[in-house]
């Protein structure tokens, strides 16, 4: 097999850095990436100049701009927009640049607040989406349509794959912008360095919730990625193009943050403010389609959050900026 030239998006991210770290074994792969200050994704212009100069043989998409429910109500223009711009610059460069395979990576929320569990792919487009990340919903909903009308008009092979929860290694552990498991180490830890007795946390506890570590996530992209566009076919169709990715597995906040706990060390009390959002109710994903292709995650919860806390405790300068 000859040398492939593969662009990471968004290397320097969560999902990005496991993306790296997975990819660069394979001898087969030359590893393309450039940081924000060498390639601004949101403008078209660097965008199209970028993959003109560079022979380009895959991509993966994992740039965007996140947050957890905080974050998605304070900044909603700044969700969508940036989202948007950064989907369709790349899309439609790697598109003129004759690029044929591309993955790009959505969030389990573009699923209907009140699908039905666990959220099957065709669930999409189903129902009234969760008002406080509808903007950065709608935008990963659009990349989708991205992908399935460059593949429908362009003929191009461009895949998209819908995570759940993810967590692991380059995590956001900012205190108000942060998803719920960096929320939680970051609160535990900090409570058990200073002696705390106790640690209040949002909400009432009882949403459901599945998490995916995020080397898991690279591979799952990985293996996607690798299929042949003939097998692939048989499991999905033109305009169902996206594929969940998860563990199928689920529990609640105050399970999760009990483990948290435990894995942090904090012996002190935990209890719940019920006057903050919970969000939607449940989210568990339906992945009996990628596990029918052939992949399933193998990294359970309480080892995840065990990497995940080790990670933060040995780069906490980095973490807590």
């Amino acid at each position: 097999m000859s040398q492939q030239n593969v662009f990471i998006a968004g290397h320097r991210g969560m999902v990005g850095s496991a993306l790296v770290r997975a990819l660069e074994k394979d001898p087969n792969v030359r590893l393309l990436t450039r940081g924000r200050d060498q390639l601004d994704l949101l403008d078209q212009r660097q965008v199209t100049e970028f993959f003109g100069k560079h022979a380009v043989d895959q991509v993966y998409l994992a740039a965007a701009k996140v947050g957890g429910i905080h974050a998605n109500n304070e900044y909603p223009a700044a969700f969508i927009y940036e989202n948007l711009m950064i989907e369709a610059n790349i899309i439609h460069a790697a598109y003129k640049a004759g690029v044929k395979k591309l993955l790009f990576l959505g969030s389990s929320c573009i699923y209907p607040k009140f699908a039905e569990q666990p959220m099957r792919e065709e669930a999409l487009l189903t129902g009234v989406l969760e008002p406080t990340n509808e903007p950065y919903a709608i935008a990963k909903i659009a990349g989708i349509k991205l992908c399935e009308s460059y593949n429908r008009q362009y003929g191009t092979d461009y895949r998209s794959v819908m995570p759940t929860n993810l967590y692991g290694p380059n995590d956001n552990y900012h205190p108000q912008n942060s998803h719920v498991i960096p929320a939680l180490i970051r609160r535990f830890h900090e409570a058990k360095a200073r002696g705390d007795a106790e640690v209040v946390v949002w909400g009432s506890g009882a949403p459901m919730r599945e998490f995916l570590h995020v080397d898991d996530m690279a591979a799952a992209c990985v293996h996607v990625m690798g299929l042949e566009r003939e097998v692939l076919s048989r499991h999905v169709q033109p305009t169902l193009s996206h594929i969940n990715v998860g563990t199928g597995v689920d529990c609640t906040i105050r399970e999760l943050a009990e483990t948290v706990s435990k894995v942090v060390g904090f012996a002190g009390k935990l209890s719940f403010d019920a006057s903050k959002p919970d969000g939607t109710p449940r989210k568990l994903m339906d992945v009996s389609r990628l596990s029918s292709l052939g992949w399933n995650a193998s990294i359970a919860l309480e080892d995840g959050l065990a990497h995940a806390y080790g990670w933060f405790v040995a780069n906490a300068a980095q973490a807590r900026s």
